[in-house]
């Protein structure tokens, strides 16, 4: 029999490690963390395999190139990602929560739950292109350093999900209102 899994670590300790690794790589690379970053290197790599061509004759991949002259793949923002992904994967193997499931209120269907995140992450995707940045390279970083952008951003995520909170809350919520 499987044991349960452990608890979740409190939040507010949770919380003072994210600051102090942020503020670590800070210290040590001169920059914050990110996500987007890593998956336009992606898009950019994909493009430039796929496409060479059209990457060689777009001045947005000859930038690109330009800024990394090792290749896309060869983006600190990269490493991060990948570290994030095996990080998460050995946190929920010790706290024993490796399963596939789909997390969602009692009255949705799961492909009501599907469709709404995958609609609301490409959204927040689009966003972070608008935004110069993700939660994290644009919103935490930059409210590291304190920076006018990444309060107004952080500002602008926290206010946009609380406006939205009340009309989608029937996807979470146990009883009907």
């Amino acid at each position: 029999m499987s044991e349960a899994p452990k608890k979740y670590m409190n939040p507010y300790l949770a919380g003072f490690f994210l600051g102090f690794i942020l503020l670590t790589t800070i210290y040590v690379s001169g920059r914050g963390l990110g996500a987007s970053g890593a998956i336009k290197s992606f898009v950019v790599q994909t493009v430039e395999t796929v496409a060479p061509d059209h990457a060689a004759s777009n001045t947005y991949y000859i930038n690109q190139k330009q800024s990394n002259p090792g290749g896309p793949l060869k983006s600190w923002l990269v490493f991060e990602v990948i570290g994030v992904v095996i990080g998460a994967f050995l946190s929920a193997v010790m706290s024993n929560r490796v399963a596939v499931k789909i997390e969602k209120g009692p009255r949705v269907r799961n492909g009501v739950r599907i469709g709404a995140a995958i609609f609301g992450g490409a959204l927040f995707g689009f966003g972070s292109q608008l935004a110069r940045g993700c939660t994290s390279g644009a919103a935490l970083s930059g409210m590291a350093v304190m920076s006018f952008g990444g309060i107004l951003t952080m500002m602008s995520i926290f206010g946009m999900a609380y406006a939205m909170a009340y009309f989608f809350r029937k996807l979470w919520i146990n009883k009907a209102k």
